[in-house]
């Protein structure tokens, strides 16, 4: 089935470039739905798949398409050397297309005795380990297969929002390479370094991989190693941005981050400082927090991070400071504490003054209780 979303995505791709091409002419999600009929006369294994399944995949390529179009007219260059490119849309090779999505039906999900239990058409019965009990209405399901070969049924629900009491607290985190995150009010993240966990591991397991010819049963199983190394860094470093940004949208009300453009930061870094922002996820973290904080009931604002290390957050005083300086001494007001902390301060003061001032007023009067 795999195989069959990824030749039609592949065909959805090729068709609507070449049609550009050729005749100048752009064709839309619609206009490629209509294809699916005659391909499927002409391919019957595709009716072996469910039809929502084969519009989804079609779907994929427009979506696809959309941010293309959005990169190109926000102003990535076009291929210029040293700089981000907008990312036509790609071909997927062989093995490289990994999921596919009934959209409203296509399947039962079966909870309970004698076992939990998911119908899926055109492939039958699959047993499966619910995690949760879903309580909610199921609006879309995908199945999913990971880099080592585990499968997953992803459930998207429509759930209602679980509002927390409101809290007084509020906080500006700046985030980190040597602290992870430090907050406003002196409390800190120790950064956990997830890849050096498995490092040995991954490095005996590329110098093995060198040894056995591309295409070989041996490298194959090596690579299936590998890729079970990585997996463990990604599911430490998932785990650990779900349980703190849990404490966070637990602990406060107002919750302020530096708006960081990551991708930009890891190309004009080093090697090394490149590996570390990879490895820190920091986007990750941001992400995880915000959605639950809208679903908690809570606020979070991402701010400018220009000057915000070298700006004293006491008298609003410009003391320069490279990055071997890890204090913030300000010669003005005579503050004196860590650089982070110092950043922290000025972060949480630039998110409350860039949120609406009915909300400010609700933050401030909680904050004053």
């Amino acid at each position: 089935m795999l195989e069959l979303c990824r030749w039609v995505y592949n065909d959805t791709l090729a068709i609507r470039k070449n049609t550009y091409e050729q005749e100048q002419k752009s064709l839309g999600l619609y206009d490629t739905n209509k294809l699916l009929t005659q391909w499927k006369a002409a391919r019957p294994a595709m009716k072996e798949v469910h039809s929502q399944v084969l519009q989804n995949v079609q779907e994929r390529v427009d979506l696809a398409f959309k941010a293309f179009f959005r990169r190109v007219k926000a102003g990535y260059p076009l291929g210029a050397e040293g700089t981000r490119e907008p990312g036509y849309p790609r071909f997927k090779g062989r093995g490289l297309y990994d999921s596919f999505t009934f959209k409203q039906s296509g399947y039962k999900l079966a909870q309970g005795a004698p076992r939990d239990k998911l119908t899926l058409s055109k492939i039958g019965d699959v047993r499966i380990k619910l995690h949760r009990p879903i309580c909610a209405d199921i609006k879309t399901l995908t199945i999913q297969r990971d880099s080592v070969g585990n499968w997953y049924a992803c459930f998207s629900c429509e759930c209602e929002s679980t509002e927390l009491d409101p809290t007084p607290n509020v906080v500006g985190i700046d985030l980190g390479l040597t602290t992870f995150a430090y907050f406003s009010n002196g409390d800190k993240i120790e950064r956990q370094r997830w890849m050096k966990q498995d490092d040995a591991d991954i490095d005996r397991l590329q110098r093995k991989k060198e040894k056995f010819a591309k295409g070989s049963i041996e490298r194959r199983k090596v690579v299936h190693a590998l890729c079970h190394a990585y997996e463990r860094a990604a599911n430490r470093r998932r785990n650990f941005a779900h349980q703190e940004s849990r404490k966070l949208v637990n602990e406060y009300q107002f919750i302020a981050f530096e708006k960081l453009d990551i991708q930009e930061m890891q190309v004009n870094g080093n090697k090394t400082i490149s590996r570390g922002i990879a490895d820190v996820a920091w986007g990750q973290f941001v992400q995880f927090t915000t959605y639950k904080a809208a679903n908690a009931g809570r606020v979070v604002a991402l701010v400018n991070p220009r000057g915000t290390t070298q700006t004293c957050s006491g008298c609003g005083s410009i003391v320069p400071k490279d990055l071997s300086i890890r204090i913030h001494d300000c010669p003005t007001c005579g503050l004196k504490l860590n650089r982070d902390h110092n950043a922290a301060l000025n972060i949480l003061a630039r998110g409350l003054a860039s949120i609406n001032t009915s909300l400010l007023d609700e933050v401030v009067e909680a904050h004053s209780l």
